[in-house]
């Protein structure tokens, strides 16, 4: 039995005013923004979802951040993969990593995944309105420069490292033209710099039929991983009947979810069944999520899975390692530490208090025993 899983949470800076957003969206604009004045769809529908005591925290006090990372250790988070925003050389909500950086009080591990894609207007339903765009200048000097920009968070003490390689993932590689070219680059730069190179990883679905060879490993993006081969059980021609339906409001979804039951991704019992329908890819870490909401971003043209639980929670991960997790030293991806617009967060919310923390906590309680039975049998 594996007793060594690392357990990573996606982190998302966006609890800070920034000039950019303020420009875009509202002075002091933050994702709290979204969070607050999000409205239900449907009954029973849990929104807004509201932090433990109210803590709409400001990424920009030290104590926060410090907060976090205790937190996250004491309940068994081995690290955080923040998101990072780099576009050609412009930086967005890059203060918390790099008040991170210098903070050398905050314990927690983190490694990095780039969120290369252009910023719209998403949230408005606006889409096509580009606020600012990804635009990608792949010659060396631009490589050297964001390679240059990352090295002091990579000879962090705390970043996490496999086979002396920073890990690094990029979250949409297709968008780019010279993927591959950037993987060589940083290579040789890393080594240049003691590294035995860049632990190269991407997220899935995303980059289905895209040639990921050059990378190390990748990850399975919860839910919208499962989401994707739930999509594609019930069939082409049906995707956007059903895409569309779902959004409709509770009524529908007990509808379509009759008519078209293997299509039914809103269920978290369905999603995480069939996440155990399939064998893992090689070389790709598996992910798990606590839940998915993301009304206050989308409104009622959300998507969310409804029925999730702590216990439930545990029972997926608890499984993910006896039957998914084959060898010591894997990581499993958690989406996520703070997606509130998402609705998907380990942080103590008002509903279910630690509860989705407390599931980690026992889960590595119980690898640490096994890990602690397995020594005195040697």
């Amino acid at each position: 039995m594996v007793n060594n899983v690392k357990i990573i949470a996606f982190y998302l800076p966006q609890y800070h005013a920034i000039p950019e957003n303020d420009e875009w969206w509202g002075k002091d604009f933050t994702e709290w923004t979204n969070v607050k004045k999000s409205k239900p769809n449907y009954k029973g529908h849990n929104q807004p979802e509201v932090p433990l005591n109210h803590n709409y925290y400001n990424l920009l006090d030290k104590d926060a951040q410090l907060w976090q990372s205790n937190l996250g250790l004491k309940y068994g988070i081995d690290g955080f993969c923040y998101y990072h925003y780099w576009f050609n050389g412009k930086l967005l909500l890059e203060k918390p990593m790099e008040n991170m950086l210098h903070n050398k009080d905050i314990k927690m591990p983190y490694c990095v995944c780039w969120a290369n894609e252009s910023w719209t207007r998403n949230w408005d339903g606006n889409n096509k309105k580009v606020l600012i765009k990804q635009e990608y200048n792949e010659n060396y000097d631009q490589l050297l420069m964001h390679f240059n920009y990352m090295l002091p968070f990579f000879k962090d003490e705390r970043y996490i490292k496999v086979d002396n390689k920073p890990m690094f993932i990029i979250y949409k590689p297709f968008l780019m033209t010279k993927c591959n070219y950037m993987i060589e680059v940083w290579n040789k730069l890393a080594k240049d710099n003691g590294f035995d190179g860049i632990y190269f990883g991407f997220q899935y679905p995303e980059s289905f039929n895209y040639d990921v060879s050059a990378f190390d490993f990748g990850i399975e993006f919860e839910p919208l991983y499962t989401r994707y081969f739930l999509n594609k059980k019930i069939g082409k021609g049906l995707k956007k009947i059903f895409y569309y339906a779902t959004h409709i409001g509770h009524f529908a979804n007990k509808v379509i979810n009759k008519i078209f039951p293997k299509g039914k991704v809103d269920d978290y019992d369905l999603i995480v069944k069939d996440v155990f329908a399939r064998d893992r890819m090689k070389n790709v870490y598996c992910g798990a999520f606590t839940s998915w909401d993301n009304t206050p971003r989308r409104g009622k043209l959300s998507y969310s899975v409804y029925g999730s639980t702590p216990e439930k929670f545990f029972n997926y991960i608890n499984n993910m390692v006896n039957k998914k997790i084959k060898n010591d030293n894997d990581f499993i991806f958690i989406n996520a530490w703070n997606e509130w617009g998402e609705g998907a967060h380990l942080e103590p919310d008002e509903l279910n208090g630690y509860g989705y923390l407390e599931a980690v906590k026992r889960l590595k309680d119980r690898l640490t025993e096994a890990k602690n039975i397995d020594g005195e049998r040697l």
